[in-house]
């Protein structure tokens, strides 16, 4: 600094020697405050990564379209890690108490998911905007009222999901949970592969979080994602009700999820029988061992789906959602429909189709939606064409039910309203 600003101070003839020496010293003793401020009042800035100052120079951009490079991604959460170990053991004077205000009622909007995805067995999953909606509030005594899909065969009790969840929430909490009421509107189809049950989990967690007023730890912890996939037995539809996309999750020292690229212009085409599938059933079916052989298969197609994913490259989705681990045996055992019906989707012009989750419905992946499709001409997609050949193939086998299109959604489950609000003075949030 000094360097660069005396030479040309020195070539003006109107600044004298005594005036150029004071500005220099100027510089220098800013330089040295700064240097003093980041080091001793703000030492976690200080420790802030290269990686990380440049990420949060582009926020905008974050904001527009989240990034989904797993480097960065890793980079970042490790130093937010970083950052709350500081906070929680090197540095007690810094540690905030994060509880908030305890609420008298919520509602929590939980997504879709289709698990599996083809060879991704208990591992990937994908959110779909189709929603269930749950308003926990504080009452007199214990009720839950189930309105909507498979409202005759949800359990009005205390085994109901949507509680057991809240139950553990509020354990995490360190606080005694009060009789609550529970409104169940389940627009996801109940026990048709579609994560009604992971969306009672999630919708449960958050809502018993935010009436006891406890928050959680998500970088470096996931700690809402370990209390969903110790319930659930498995990360592949609890992530991505939790963090909406596609989500990968394996089980180390932890639960770990991790976000995978989600194409542009995807519609989801879902053909869902009449019939619901228990996933008990389901699972009764497959075998104990598999062979080598098998294996190495589904460790090629699950590697390949995810390339084709993070890659746009749509038409390789096929050969990466082949499967040999469960849908030959679902599609032997219980589910005469599925082969058929993902002969049939692929033959339509699906980029894919697959089992979704435990069955019974059946998932097919399309392209080419661009802006509001009923603004869109049709021959530009072929979403009503594999719906037409899933009901034809459907009908083929004797089988009835309806089919729905949508398309993955990339945010996960959220509260939609709380009293008292979250909104306070000047800050609003959206809806609260």
């Amino acid at each position: 600094i000094l360097k660069c600003t005396a030479a040309p101070l020195m070539a003006t003839p109107r600044l004298e020697p005594l005036a150029v020496g004071f500005l220099a010293g100027s510089v220098a003793a800013a330089v040295g405050i700064h240097a003093f401020y980041s080091l001793v009042a703000r030492p976690d800035k200080a420790r802030q990564p290269a990686a990380d100052k440049h990420e949060a120079s582009s926020s905008t951009e974050k904001t527009r379209l989240p990034r989904t490079d797993s480097k960065s991604k890793f980079a970042f959460s490790a130093h937010m890690a970083a950052r709350m170990m500081d906070v929680e053991t090197l540095n007690p004077s810094r540690i905030v108490d994060e509880d908030e205000e305890e609420r008298r009622s919520v509602t929590v909007r939980v997504p879709a998911t289709s698990a599996n995805m083809g060879p991704g067995f208990d591992s990937i999953g994908m959110a779909l905007d189709m929603w269930s909606e749950f308003t926990v509030e504080r009452a007199d005594k214990f009720e839950i009222i189930n309105e909507g899909d498979g409202a005759e065969d949800i359990p009005c009790d205390e085994t109901n999901l949507i509680h057991v969840a809240c139950k553990r929430a509020y354990e995490m909490s360190g606080k005694p949970m009060p009789p609550l009421r529970y409104k169940c509107i389940n627009r996801i189809p109940y026990a048709r592969g579609l994560g009604s049950s992971s969306a009672a989990i999630v919708g449960g967690i958050i809502a018993g979080l935010v009436l006891s007023g406890h928050r959680m730890q998500v970088w470096g912890a996931e700690e809402v994602l370990q209390l969903a996939a110790d319930i659930e037995g498995h990360p592949d539809n609890v992530a991505p009700a939790i963090y909406g996309g596609i989500q990968l999750g394996i089980k180390d020292e932890r639960w770990i999820s991790e976000r995978v690229n989600l194409p542009a212009g995807l519609q989801v085409v879902i053909f869902i029988p009449n019939v619901i599938g228990k996933t008990s059933d389901a699972r009764n079916v497959l075998p104990g061992k598999y062979s080598i052989q098998e294996c190495v298969y589904n460790i090629g197609r699950i590697a390949w789906l995810v390339n084709a994913l993070a890659t746009n490259n749509l038409g390789q989705l096929r050969l990466g959602t082949a499967d040999c681990l469960h849908q030959p045996q679902r599609g032997a055992g219980p589910y005469k429909h599925m082969q058929p019906m993902i002969d049939a989707a692929v033959a339509a012009g699906a980029c894919c189709c697959y089992l979704s989750g435990a069955g019974p419905s059946v998932l097919a992946i399309t392209s080419g939606a661009s802006g509001d499709i009923f603004a869109q001409r049709e021959k530009e997609r072929v979403d009503r064409d594999v719906a037409d050949a899933m009901i034809a193939a459907a009908t083929s086998v004797g089988l009835k039910g309806q089919v729905v299109i949508t398309e993955p959604i990339i945010t996960g489950a959220y509260v939609a309203h709380a009293e008292p609000a979250f909104s306070r003075g000047l800050v609003k949030y959206k809806n609260l």
